[in-house]
């Protein structure tokens, strides 16, 4: 239930993060589904190819792509009075995802028996597959690479789930809150890991 539950709570964010993305890079209707859906499902199909998981397990999910297609839609006739797509709702939208996501990309590949290793890369490529491809197709560098902390805090749900430190359901939730409160905390103020920029001649 809980992995369900994290699954499409993930999986609806990311939707309307690649959606404003998209809606922000001039996109028409077509591209802006399909930079939706590639957001809400390219992290669980590169994890899945990480692990090992059947890809036919994503065409199981047929009513959650209906209703992510759906909410991409209506994200797309909202009118601009209705809802501002600033920058603060990206953030927001994105920290849910990668928070949810890494949490629920952590539970698959630990309840898989994997290592912790395997644990903490199912972790990031589930929270931070989406957003790459989102960006990648926008034509922006990825911001899990380059501006602000952001794979770092799906590292700590990768840990902390392959370590069993979090089992139970609300524990799971409650890590999902203190990932997405960091990754806000992080974007707005601007938290950085160490950069050092090469010079070439």
């Amino acid at each position: 239930m809980t992995w369900d539950v994290l699954n499409v709570i993930g999986t609806l964010a990311f939707a309307i993060s690649g959606a404003i993305v998209a809606m922000e890079e001039d996109y028409d209707l077509l591209g802006v589904m399909i930079l939706g859906l590639a957001t809400a499902f390219g992290g669980g199909i590169i994890r899945n190819i990480l692990i090992e998981v059947p890809m036919t397990t994503l065409w199981q999910q047929d009513i959650l792509i209906k209703v992510t297609v759906l909410l991409i839609f209506i994200v797309f006739i909202i009118p601009d009075t209705w809802i501002h797509f600033t920058r603060a709702w990206l953030n927001f939208f994105d920290a849910i995802g990668l928070a949810t996501f890494a949490v629920q990309g952590a539970m698959y590949a630990s309840v898989a028996g994997h290592s912790i290793a395997a644990v903490i890369m199912a972790a990031v490529m589930t929270g931070t597959g989406g957003g790459i491809v989102r960006d990648l197709l926008a034509g922006r560098k990825p911001t899990v690479l380059r501006y602000d902390i952001y794979a770092a805090w799906a590292i700590i749900a990768g840990v902390f789930i392959g370590l069993e430190i979090t089992n139970d359901p609300w524990e799971l939730y409650l890590l999902s809150a203190v990932l997405i409160f960091l990754r806000m905390c992080s974007a707005k103020y601007r938290w950085k890991l160490p950069h050092r920029y090469l010079h070439t001649f």
